[in-house]
């Protein structure tokens, strides 16, 4: 049985915002709508949002800008609405820390698909998260070593030589999957269906590339003859075992 959620949606088309709440709100959830970025942040210090859908092209400010504040302060799953079609778009939408991508005009009906992958993976792999730190109990707290990285499996945090690293859900995820499989190859494809629980939707496996890019930036795993994680080429991503 689905749980209600609260969501919030902004765009700057009041039509499009009728649509999507009208819709996600039969399919049981509270959806608190702006129309732009000012007002949306306002709802989202007001709220305990699960979810944002958010139109990146908005006057004053944008989607983007929206979105790093957000991921400032929260790693809650964000949804990016756009009329921009292109590669480039997605990654720079990606990148900034989305975890989704719709193109505009999109199906109602794999907006919802989309919303409610979103929204089973914050729940059932934070939960996920918190038991496996619980049943390690080892003297760091469910914590994992891998390289110069110290994985807090309970807070869902990750720490490099003492500085706090700042993942969104989806990288964190990543990382914890690569982290407690090394020498194990993913697919994108398994990433994907590992991460979300499902096969992957349209532009899925792009989406996964770029987050892997984005993830190793974020770490500092730029140097290709010692990187953490390891392109196999033709195959997927790794990190080794420890010798």
């Amino acid at each position: 049985m689905k749980r209600n959620e609260e969501l919030l949606v902004v765009d700057d088309d009041r039509d499009i915002l009728d649509v999507i709440r009208t819709y996600l709100e039969l399919e049981g959830h509270t959806v608190h709508t702006a129309e732009d970025g000012k007002q949306a942040l306002e709802i989202w210090g007001q709220h305990a949002v699960s979810l944002v859908v958010l139109d990146i092209m908005m006057p004053e400010r944008d989607g983007l800008d929206i979105c790093r504040t957000i991921r400032e302060r929260s790693n809650v799953p964000i949804l990016f609405l756009s009329a921009k079609a292109g590669d480039a778009d997605k990654v720079i939408g990606l990148r900034t820390g989305a975890d989704d991508y719709v193109v505009k005009p999109f199906s109602l009906s794999e907006l919802s698909a989309r919303v409610e992958a979103l929204l089973r993976r914050y729940h059932l792999l934070g939960a996920a998260g918190a038991l496996r730190g619980s049943e390690r109990g080892s003297a760091e707290n469910g914590g994992l070593r891998v390289g110069r990285l110290s994985i807090d499996t309970a807070a869902r945090g990750v720490v490099s030589e003492g500085r706090e690293i700042r993942l969104t859900r989806t990288e964190y995820d990543l990382l914890l999957l690569l982290a407690e499989n090394r020498g194990q190859v993913f697919t994108p494809e398994q990433m994907y269906k590992r991460i979300r629980g499902e096969e992957a939707l349209e532009g899925g496996l792009s989406a996964i590339m770029v987050h892997i890019a984005r993830l190793r930036e974020k770490i500092g795993d730029g140097d290709r003859e010692s990187r953490l994680i390891q392109n196999v080429w033709g195959v997927g991503y790794k990190i080794e075992k420890e010798r």
